[in-house]
């Protein structure tokens, strides 16, 4: 297992768009991340997300976002208290993936939403990832319901409490 505090997390600049791309090709992403319409300029400025490059001894590896669940109209997690976030997460290189690091950088970007305030923290992982749901019951996520279409596609709805 690996030490939560060897993770940065840094903003996505224009500059990492390349990258982003690059990570979202890969088979592994591929399979659970819709790759169909890279980042752009406009997604960046988008004030509801934030967006981060995760790195681990200065080396990038993954991408995650956090985001108000408050900011789109009819969103599946608009009924949680205000000041709530969404996460969303994968690892983009391949290398990287099933030794822990996953949960290790989501567990430090959690904490850091729980102590800037965030009463609860949403995910919406596809139903049959089933590694990514047993990372976030291992993260203290629980189903809050069954599967259900949005507009973003199939997801199980889970929760993290303060």
């Amino acid at each position: 297992m690996t030490s939560a505090s060897h993770y940065t997390f840094r903003r996505v600049t224009l500059d990492d768009l390349a990258l982003l791309e690059a990570w979202q090709k890969t088979p592994h992403v591929v399979e659970w991340w819709d790759a169909s319409e890279p980042y752009s300029e406009a997604d960046l400025a988008d004030i509801r997300v934030a967006r981060w490059i995760v790195s681990r001894a200065a080396r990038p590896f993954a991408f995650m976002q956090d985001y108000a669940v408050h900011g789109w109209e009819e969103h599946h997690f608009s009924y949680l208290p205000k000041g709530s976030r969404g996460i969303d997460q994968f690892i983009g290189e391949a290398d990287m993936v099933g030794i822990g690091h996953g949960s290790a950088f989501i567990a430090t970007r959690m904490q850091s939403l729980f102590d800037d305030g965030a009463p609860v923290i949403a995910t919406d992982p596809h139903p049959d990832n089933e590694r990514a749901i047993a990372v976030y019951r291992k993260l203290g996520f629980e189903k809050v319901g069954s599967p259900q279409e949005t507009r973003w596609g199939l997801i199980l709805p889970m929760l993290a409490r303060r």
